[in-house]
C-alpha cells in the first residue's frame, strides 16, 4: 500500500513538474492573432477586427506606442515572461503562468492602425493544457486592457 501511494505521489509531482517546466515552442505558440483559425469555443480569448470574441477598445496612440504600452503592462504582471517577439518586431507572445501550479497560458499580441489616427490590438490568449479555462484568459486580458493608457472606446 505504501509503495502504491508513493508511486502515485511521485507521478503527480512529476506531472506538475512537467507542466511547470515544459518548454514552449515559439513555432507553435507565437502566432498572428489576425490569421489564427478560430479555435474551439472555450479555453481562449481572441480580439481582432473580424472573427474574434471581441473587437477590443480603440486607443488614441500610434500602433508602435500602443504595443510598447501593452508590453509594459504585461511585463509588470507576476509570472509573465516573453516567449518570442518584441516591440521592434511588431508582435510579442507572452507566457502567463497560474499562481499555484504554473499552468502556462500564451498571449500573442500585435497593434494595428485603426484608420483614424489611433490604433487597436489584435490579441490571442489561450491555454496550453486542459479543455476549459473558466474565463481566465478573458479576465486576464480585460484586466490588462484596463491598465492601458489612452483607451478611447470599447467595442
Amino acid at each position: 500500500m505504501t509503495l502504491i501511494l508513493f508511486t502515485l505521489v511521485a507521478a503527480l509531482l512529476g506531472l506538475l513538474a512537467w507542466i511547470r517546466l515544459a518548454p514552449g515552442d515559439p513555432a507553435r505558440w507565437h502566432v498572428d492573432p489576425l490569421s489564427v483559425e478560430t479555435p474551439v469555443p472555450v479555453g481562449h480569448f481572441l480580439i481582432r477586427p473580424v472573427g474574434g470574441d471581441s473587437q477590443g477598445p480603440d486607443f488614441a496612440m500610434p500602433p508602435e506606442e500602443l504595443l510598447a504600452a501593452f508590453d509594459n503592462v504585461a511585463r509588470s504582471q507576476p509570472r509573465v515572461t516573453v516567449l518570442a517577439g518584441s516591440v521592434a518586431d511588431g508582435m510579442i507572445t507572452y507566457v502567463a503562468r497560474s499562481r499555484w501550479f504554473g499552468f502556462p497560458d500564451y498571449v500573442s499580441v500585435r497593434a494595428l492602425p485603426d484608420g483614424q489616427g489611433g490604433s487597436r490590438l489584435a490579441l490571442f490568449a489561450r491555454q496550453r493544457f486542459g479543455r476549459a479555462d473558466m474565463g481566465v484568459n478573458r479576465a486576464r486580458t480585460e484586466a490588462w486592457l484596463e491598465r492601458m493608457p489612452g483607451t478611447s472606446s470599447q467595442r
